[in-house]
């Protein structure tokens, strides 16, 4: 991607097709992106209804047809892509006219929708237990988009799991689904399976870690992660018990309880500890 004058992108090249795959690379990679598609032509203009333009970290993406009306669409995108940066989601109309607005002789006007996708808010849920079941129509509710791990085949059943993402395996299954920005909760059937899981997480950089678990839990598993080697800062970072403190009790009040912090993280636009 390359800067001209007034601090605009330049697009590059490609399809339709092309630009709703690099949109949707940059979502799956869990980061922001803003679309501009042309839906409406008034008159004499380069713009053709179908054209597509898009902003994402990488750059910008496809075309609307040139010129100016293509600067003055750049500039809305790039306002739409800051917005998505900053978590922000929507759709408008924008109308953008030719003649004395952008300087072009042509005379017509372009109407242009503009969409601003943020960033998904990625969930590893490793386990597929009592906890994991009614935690994760929570957060999918919530808007988070989902994956679950277990080894056991009988648990790791996508029909368990409706609107999630479901894989059989170990944690780093979820390398595949969950961007590094997102958070690994641990909740498996096996107390050193979920110290596997959180020293996984932590080695990958995942920003939120943390464990279902008692406070004697905690104090094992920081014991553990120093004796291996990993930094205060790192050991710090994780969150057992996991939860907000409601005196949860059963799966579905401790999913609650969980439901909850991902909510605080979230919009403490993902910082954790």
């Amino acid at each position: 991607m390359q800067a001209v004058d007034e601090g605009l992108a330049i697009a590059v090249a490609t399809d339709v097709a092309g630009v709703l795959r690099r949109v949707a690379a940059a979502l799956t990679a869990g980061s922001a992106a803003a679309l501009a598609t042309v839906i409406g032509r008034h008159g004499s203009t380069p713009s053709t209804p179908g054209q597509k333009l898009a902003r994402t970290g990488e750059g910008c993406f496809g075309t609307v047809g040139g010129g100016a009306v293509e600067a003055a669409v750049m500039r809305a995108l790039e306002a739409a892509w800051a917005r998505a940066a900053r978590g922000e989601a929507g759709t408008r109309v924008e109308t953008f006219r030719l003649g004395a607005g952008l300087g072009m002789c042509c005379g017509g006007s372009v109407d242009v929708l503009i969409e601003t996708m943020a960033a998904p808010w990625l969930v590893g849920v490793v386990g597929a237990g009592h906890v994991a079941g009614a935690l994760v129509p929570l957060l999918l509710g919530l808007g988070f988009e989902v994956m679950v791990v277990d080894v056991r085949e009988a648990y790791a059943v996508g029909e368990r799991f409706p609107g999630a993402r479901v894989a059989c395996g170990e944690p780093k299954e979820l390398a595949e689904g969950i961007a590094r920005r997102g958070a690994v909760l641990a909740m498996t059937h096996d107390h050193q399976r979920d110290q596997d899981a959180v020293e996984w997480a932590l080695r990958e950089g995942y920003a939120y870690v943390g464990a279902v678990g008692s406070r004697a839990k905690a104090v094992r598993t920081a014991a553990r992660l120093e004796a291996r080697g990993f930094s205060e800062a790192d050991r710090a970072r994780v969150e057992i018990p996991l939860g907000v403190s409601i005196g949860a009790r059963s799966p579905a009040e401790i999913a609650v309880s969980i439901a909850a912090a991902m909510v605080a993280w979230r919009a403490g636009d993902g910082r954790g500890k």
